[in-house]
């Protein structure tokens, strides 16, 4: 499936592809020619490959005629190619023909609902060889596991935390959604940076199932199957990096079902109030909002004899921050960069109200900080930062890089300040030092 490594095709360490699980065997689909084109299906978003030889197995297709591209990936159960097509890479995988389908109708149904997962744009059926070729849009500014641990420290710390953290974050969303993974791994897996955060999606719907809701058994069947695949996947990296532990993977995978477990405990809890309590219920809501989460709900009944009341809220999806930045600025981001974009907005309004000693309504305020900063800032840091970086999250990075330096000077150093050190620098990303 879609395999992120645009950044570091130069890397001599080839990592597991997302689709492939720790025991996997590399081999190819029958090679057979199918007798006639296949039945095709393609999004508008890939319509561009239409002319493609669908008719012809994946391994046939001619290099010269193709604009493949190399990625790095490990072993693979399937065939996995990359193609570029009018500046948009695709991944294509060949996979037996009940798997594709099941596989594509997954991550429809995942992107209909607005969960973490790559978008599945095509699927070339050919019953007389009971193969299908799934098709899937690269997912822009991700990486995959091995490439961003070989670059930051391995060993427990914030940026670690904040990967288990994703992985933990991501499996609740599925579950919420009534999907059932199946292959829960850091190699099934690839991660964005989300401001100061990590966003997980899943890359991999093989084995994943969806249902109506969840049973408590088949989400903790999931969660071990998660926590033994990410001890898996941290104890190989820990080997290669010369320092094996598995006692350390053990408990940093195990950490992650505490993580997994706190946070649907929060998302799930019934409070008992008392009546006419309404502050207890705002402060629930703040709570899910501060996690993303928009309430779309309310539900209050009596929680038995007595006189309290059991509160019950259902939530969305986790776009809470990215809405409301979305409907004030204009602005797409993630959720947690959103979240930071909100505050760096709230923060000159402050600055503004203080400095022109009068109120400035939101909508004004929406419109000079994006012509008097964010827009500006965009600018300049796409003069120095690499190509095709996120510049919304090189943004992030900048309100962070702006953090440290106060926190060293023990004053607000500026934002002028800090953009001249961190241009100075480069406009570094974590991701990719080193």
């Amino acid at each position: 499936m879609d395999r992120t490594m645009a950044e570091d095709d130069d890397s001599r360490r080839d990592p597991a592809p997302p689709h492939a699980t720790p025991h996997a065997t590399p081999h190819a689909p029958p090679r057979a020619t199918p007798s006639a084109f296949p039945r095709l299906r393609l999004r508008t978003a890939a319509d561009e490959l239409f002319d493609l030889p669908w008719e012809v197995p994946l391994a046939d297709w001619p290099d010269e005629e193709h604009r493949f591209r190399t990625l790095p990936v490990g072993p693979s159960r399937h065939l996995v190619r990359f193609l570029d097509v009018n500046e948009v890479t695709f991944a294509l995988k060949e996979e037996p023909l009940g798997v594709a389908r099941r596989e594509f109708e997954v991550l429809r149904h995942l992107e209909d609902e607005g969960l973490p997962a790559v978008s599945a744009v095509g699927l070339a059926e050919a019953p007389e060889s009971d193969t299908g070729i799934l098709i899937t849009q690269y997912l822009a500014h991700s990486l995959q596991y091995r490439r961003l641990l070989m670059r930051v420290p391995l060993e427990p710390g914030a940026y670690r935390d904040r990967l288990l953290d994703a992985m933990a974050w991501l499996l609740v969303d599925l579950h919420r959604g009534g999907v059932y993974w199946g292959d829960c791994s850091l190699a099934n897996t690839l991660f964005r940076r989300d401001g100061d955060r990590m966003q997980a999606y899943l890359v991999d719907a093989e084995t994943s199932e969806v249902h109506p809701s969840l049973s408590d058994g088949q989400r903790a069947y999931d969660l071990e199957i998660l926590v033994e695949n990410v001890a898996f996947g941290l104890a190989d990296l820990a080997e290669l990096h010369g320092r094996f532990d598995p006692d350390e993977a053990i408990a940093a995978a195990e950490s992650v079902r505490s993580r997994y477990e706190a946070l649907w405990e929060k998302l799930h809890e019934t409070p008992e109030l008392q009546p006419g309590d309404r502050q207890a219920v705002r402060k629930r809501i703040r709570k899910l909002n501060e996690l993303g989460f928009s309430v779309d709900e309310i539900n209050v009944r009596p929680a038995g004899d007595g006189d309290l009341l059991r509160l019950q809220l259902a939530v969305t999806t986790r776009r809470f921050h990215a809405r409301e930045l979305e409907k004030r600025t204009g602005i797409k981001a993630l959720e947690n960069q959103a979240r930071l974009l909100l505050n760096d907005l709230s923060e000159y309004g402050a600055w503004l109200c203080w400095y022109e000693k009068r109120s400035i309504d939101q909508e004004a305020l929406a419109y000079r900080w994006l012509r008097e900063v964010y827009e500006p800032s965009l600018t300049r840091i796409a003069t120095v930062a690499e190509s095709g970086r996120d510049l919304v999250q090189a943004y992030c990075d900048l309100l962070e890089h702006k953090w440290l330096l106060s926190e060293r000077a023990g004053h607000d150093v500026g934002m002028e300040a800090a953009m001249s050190a961190y241009l100075a620098l480069g406009a570094p990303a974590p991701e990719v030092a080193g």
